[in-house]
């Protein structure tokens, strides 16, 4: 094993390490928060709505939560974590390392990425003991799934670099991460929305990697899936390249 490889696996496992220390709150609080939309959203909205498009409310809103769950880990692990070392000045070690821009980018993005990954997989098994969740289109659900945690990966590198205090974090997950989630259709079909509100929800991104995942899941999808994959993979390379840019400037990282 390489020294790059070394110095590489050592800063994953110090992501991985620094969430699992705190799991009730970086797992378990996610789960619980997954286990209560489940219940009262498909018990009590499922049995007054009963199907969407064919499909049982409580499994038509499944693959959004499963998504919610990858995105808002991803980004709150990676923003905090961010956030923290420049506050407690321990990103100062890791600059002065010989770990490059991009080692130490890679490896931030990999503790929320996997953070997310664990939370939607926990989320998935506990849902498919309460419901059958379908899987239609696997070839289409991984490398949707892998790219939205990805992007949001590097959407909280991103927000932890330019925050200065942690209500900036909270203020960017409250206010605009949030909304954008909820409006992008995870509770609810856009088709059945009012005018000028259907229009509306289809300028939110997340709209369409919600509709790559619900594609994956149970094979319906209210976007066209090639598109949303080619546009998803060039917002994810260029938020990385542009993450990538500020590492190597040190944006906001050296006093």
């Amino acid at each position: 094993m390489s020294a790059a490889q070394i110095r590489f696996l050592t800063l994953v496992r110090r992501e991985v390490t620094r969430f699992f220390k705190i799991k009730r709150q970086t797992v378990g609080a996610p789960l619980l928060e997954t286990f209560l939309y489940i219940s009262v959203f498909g018990a009590a909205l499922g049995s007054r709505i009963d199907q969407l498009h064919g499909v049982d409310y409580v499994v038509f809103i499944i693959p959004g939560l499963i998504m919610m769950a990858w995105a808002t880990n991803a980004f709150s692990n990676n923003s905090s974590s961010l956030l923290q070392q420049k506050f407690q000045r321990s990103i100062d070690d890791q600059l002065s390392s010989p770990a490059s821009p991009m080692e130490l980018l890679l490896a931030l993005s990999l503790g929320g990425f996997l953070r997310g990954m664990i939370v939607a997989v926990l989320t998935f098994a506990a849902a498919r003991i309460l419901i059958d969740v379908p899987i239609e289109h696997i070839e289409v659900l991984i490398p949707g799934l892998f790219l939205v945690g990805f992007f949001f990966a590097q959407l909280g590198v991103l927000v932890g670099l330019r925050a200065e205090q942690f209500d900036d974090v909270s203020f960017y997950q409250t206010f605009i991460l949030q909304p954008l989630i909820f409006l992008g259709g995870v509770f609810y079909s856009a088709t059945l929305l009012p005018q000028p509100f259907e229009t509306l929800t289809r300028f939110d991104p997340v709209y369409y990697m919600i509709g790559l995942v619900r594609y994956g899941f149970i094979g319906y999808s209210e976007t066209n899936i090639a598109l949303s994959l080619v546009l998803l993979v060039i917002a994810c390379a260029a938020l990385f390249a542009f993450n990538l840019r500020l590492f190597g400037r040190g944006y906001r990282l050296r006093a």
